[in-house]
C-alpha cells in the first residue's frame, strides 16, 4: 500500500517528526491538532472552547489537503487536560461538524504540547 503524506501551510506545522496526515489508500489519517496559529506557531486562546475553535480550524485545513472535509471524518479523539470543559468543547465540535457525527472518543490527560487545553485527530474516508 501506498503511504502518502499530505500537508497544509493553513495548518501549524508538525513540531516533531511526524505529517500533518497521512495518506493510506481511501483513509485519511490526521495527526492531532492543538490551537497553534499556523503563522505564528502561538497557542491561540485561553479557554478549551476558544482553543477548540483554532483546533478545528486546524484539522479543516489538514484534511482539505489530504482531499477530505470535515463532513467525511468517520473518527474522532478528543484530548482535554480538564473534563470540566467536556461541554463547553462539545459545543464548538458540534458547531463545526454540524449533522454529521462522527464516531468519537473523549479521553482526560495530565498534559498536551505548548500547554494547551484540547488536542483532537481524526480519520476521514475519502
Amino acid at each position: 500500500m501506498n503511504l502518502e503524506p499530505c500537508h497544509s501551510t493553513s495548518a501549524p506545522a508538525a513540531i516533531g517528526p511526524y505529517s500533518q496526515a497521512i495518506r493510506a489508500g481511501n483513509l485519511l489519517f490526521c495527526s492531532g491538532q492543538i490551537a497553534l496559529d499556523p503563522s505564528t506557531m502561538q497557542m491561540v486562546g485561553d479557554t478549551a472552547a476558544a482553543q477548540a475553535e483554532q483546533v478545528m480550524k486546524n484539522l479543516a485545513a489538514v484534511l482539505k489537503a489530504g482531499g477530505a472535509g470535515l463532513n467525511q471524518v468517520v473518527r474522532t479523539t478528543i484530548y482535554l487536560v480538564s473534563m470540566a470543559d467536556f461541554a463547553s468543547v462539545n459545543e464548538v465540535y458540534g458547531k463545526h461538524f454540524g449533522a454529521h457525527k462522527p464516531a468519537r472518543a473523549t479521553v482526560a490527560v495530565k498534559e498536551l504540547p505548548k500547554g494547551g487545553l484540547v488536542e483532537i485527530d481524526c480519520i476521514a474516508a475519502l
